[in-house]
């Protein structure tokens, strides 16, 4: 079997040599201008070592600024990820030789063992259901084929703990990817909580639990309930426990995931232009979902709780019309003045349940919750809304290593009277000015107990993180393919691993 070799090569220093690869050499072979090459140009070499005729060698450039001491160590790691990102999209791009059977490839994990196991496994991420060659996507194959590239690192002392757990991270992130990309007559409630169901399988110390739309409306949840009646399938209430931490009864922390598997926009119908992305407007769920996966695999020291509430939005013979007035959970009386803004109505049932009935401190929901969030921060940054300075810091921190990046954003009370001004206590609409800031403020109605909410005693750390602009990536990055990103998953994993800590 053929051997690829990836070598991440610092351009003021290319004396490293990997196994037999002698960087260097094939470095001063490269025709070089006179500024060094950016981080992720890459040159491929065939026959390499020459002991091996039928080796191929990529060699990446980390950039000129790799060893500057100006250089961040955050910022160093992202150059690995190009680097390595790179390399593998080129050898993605060599034919059936490469891309026809299971290929050894080794990477160099000099850099950083973990930042290039990421890189590795999200570049070689590619969806599609076509059935020549078979698709590892396809729901109908129970033996999934092999991937094409199997990847491990090099040199021998490579910090392998630091890969594995860069492998988790990734696999954890394309789970969300394939989750938000498989289209929703492959992904009902239904069919999402059984895929749930198999990822965890074997998984040590969780328990899943999935309830009924009937469980739901028993507990009061009749803004969840709004959204589920125009569609026939059957809605989903969906809570993962993962006890990881000493104390199993300790308080955990509370993931909350928006989990719309289509949303046509309801009676408030969407423009059919690109409605086919909504099959990802339960990327909350997705990312969510698969961050616990991967803080189980990981066995953090943590407790974590999940609660996805999924259905579809549909415009159904029954389905909820735009001004009728529902009462949620918590008792407040909400008026639905358009029904596309349905995520803040099934999240507003699952916060006030989550916090009620699991009492966390720290609470984060996730949602692709506003058109205007798109417009504000576009596809690099994800948002923010937080009442907790510390919240934010761990976030923020989070994202940065990750790079998988977030940004505050206001959450001020001065945009109240844009959703306080109907006939019920809140409208789930404030109009198309600050759109992000307003559906932000609406959820806040429905966490109890917030620090620095002006409540005595109130202790709970909430964050809304709006990923409506980084759920898909309409240019091709060096580790990141078009479509569908699963994005924050890497992000939400790390802070929990710095939460456990």
């Amino acid at each position: 079997m053929s051997s690829i070799f990836v070598v991440p090569v610092d351009p003021s220093s290319p004396k490293a040599s990997v196994d037999g690869v002698d960087a260097e050499k094939l470095w001063s072979s490269l025709p070089h201008g006179t500024k060094p090459p950016k981080a992720g140009s890459t040159s491929v070499f065939f026959g390499t070592p020459a002991s091996g005729a039928q080796n191929i060698t990529a060699l990446t450039s980390l950039g000129p600024s790799f060893s500057k001491q100006s250089t961040a160590e955050d910022a160093k790691r992202e150059l690995v990820r190009t680097a390595v990102g790179s390399a593998v999209q080129q050898i993605k791009g060599l034919g059936e030789g490469v891309n026809g059977r299971e290929v050894a490839v080794d990477v160099s994990a000099a850099g950083d063992a973990h930042a290039a196991a990421v890189a590795a496994h999200l570049a070689l991420y590619g969806f599609n259901l076509k059935t020549e060659p078979a698709s590892a996507f396809d729901p109908r194959n129970e033996k999934l084929p092999p991937p094409r590239l199997a990847f491990a690192p090099i040199p021998a002392n490579a910090d392998k703990k630091a890969w594995t757990e860069g492998v988790v991270y990734a696999e954890a992130q394309n789970l969300a990817r394939t989750l938000m990309e498989l289209p929703a007559n492959m992904l009902t409630p239904t069919l999402f909580c059984e895929r749930v169901k198999k990822e965890f399988d074997g998984v040590d110390g969780v328990e899943i639990i999935v309830r009924d739309a009937e469980w739901a409306a028993k507990k009061g949840m009749n803004s969840f309930i709004s959204v589920t009646r125009g569609t026939s399938q059957p809605a989903k209430f969906l809570e993962i426990h993962y006890r990881g931490a000493v104390d199993k009864n300790a308080t955990p922390l509370v993931f909350v995931g928006k989990g719309i598997t289509f949303d046509s926009g309801g009676i408030s119908i969407k423009p059919s232009a690109d409605m086919k992305l909504m099959r990802g407007d339960m990327g909350g769920a997705a990312t969510v979902v698969s961050s616990a996966l991967a803080i189980a695999k990981l066995r953090l020291p943590i407790n974590l709780t999940v609660v996805t509430p999924l259905t579809e939005n549909m415009p159904g013979p029954s389905a909820t019309k735009p001004g009728d007035i529902v009462y949620a959970m918590n008792g407040k009386s909400i008026e639905v003045d358009n029904t596309d803004a349905e995520g803040r109505l099934v999240l507003a049932d699952a916060l006030y349940y989550a916090c009620t009935e699991f009492k966390p401190t720290t609470v984060v929901d996730v949602a692709t919750l506003t058109g205007a969030m798109d417009i504000a921060l576009g596809e690099v940054f994800t948002g923010v809304f937080t009442n907790s300075d510390g919240l934010w810091a761990e976030l923020d921190a989070a994202g940065a290593r990750e790079h998988d990046r977030f940004w505050r954003m206001p959450l001020a009370e001065d945009y109240g009277a844009q959703i306080e001004g109907s006939n019920a206590d809140l409208c789930n609409t404030g109009g198309r000015p600050a759109g992000a800031c307003t559906a932000a403020l609406f959820l806040r109605a429905f966490v109890p107990g917030l620090a620095g909410a002006g409540e005595e005693g109130g202790a709970v750390r909430w964050a809304h993180v709006d990923m409506a602009g980084t759920m898909e990536a309409t240019r091709r990055g060096a580790y990141q393919e078009r479509g569908m990103t699963g994005r924050p998953t890497r992000a939400l994993v790390e802070f929990a691993r710095r939460a456990a800590q």
